[in-house]
């Protein structure tokens, strides 16, 4: 009797730890969403502004400034409430249709010499830079918690004790980002 009472307090403290970790790397995984989220939301704030600093120079590029817009409107709306690969796949899309608008405005010296597009560039650049940290961050909590639940004996367990993987920041398959860029040196 005794050494049943012992394997059950081994077992149930066992299962205490685990799902206490378990926990812990589930909340590790929000606190990390979160704070893309913290560089999203900055990055949507930037955007009105360099549209409005850019809008009078770029006549001839209102399609690319109006899928700019829209992708920005579709990544806000998803962000409120949306699920996780909704939140994802929107932000995909302003992430392309930046791209897009930064390339295009080379192609502008007005631009480039305008104090104040130039600083707005400047800020998009140190948000998305923190935007590809904090989403590296983030995969690497999700992995680390993914794994966990993976790993015998907690996933006889983990869906059990109500956990589920979760998502990782991933391109999509058909994202213009997978593309190997071009450099060409010829003078």
């Amino acid at each position: 009797m005794i050494i049943l009472a012992i394997v059950l307090l081994v077992i149930g403290s066992w299962v205490v730890f685990t799902f206490n970790g378990l926990v812990q790397l589930r909340n590790q995984v929000a606190n990390a969403f979160r704070q893309i989220d913290v560089q999203l939301k900055r990055r949507h704030d930037l955007i009105p502004n360099l549209i409005e600093s850019v809008k009078g120079e770029m006549k001839f590029e209102k399609e690319t400034l109006e899928r700019v817009i829209q992708a920005r409107a579709a990544a806000v709306s998803a962000g409120q409430g949306g699920n996780t690969g909704d939140i994802l796949a929107k932000e995909g899309m302003l992430t392309q249709a930046l791209g897009r608008l930064m390339a295009i405005s080379e192609n502008y010296p007005n631009l480039k010499a305008n104090e104040s597009v130039k600083t707005l560039m400047e800020e998009l650049t140190h948000t998305e830079n923190q935007i590809g940290f904090a989403r590296q961050f983030y995969n690497d909590v999700v992995t680390k918690f993914n794994t966990a639940q993976q790993v015998f004996p907690t996933n006889l367990f983990a869906s059990m004790l109500g956990f589920a993987p979760s998502v990782l920041w991933e391109l999509p398959a058909d994202s213009p980002e997978r593309e190997t860029p071009k450099v060409n040196l010829a003078v």
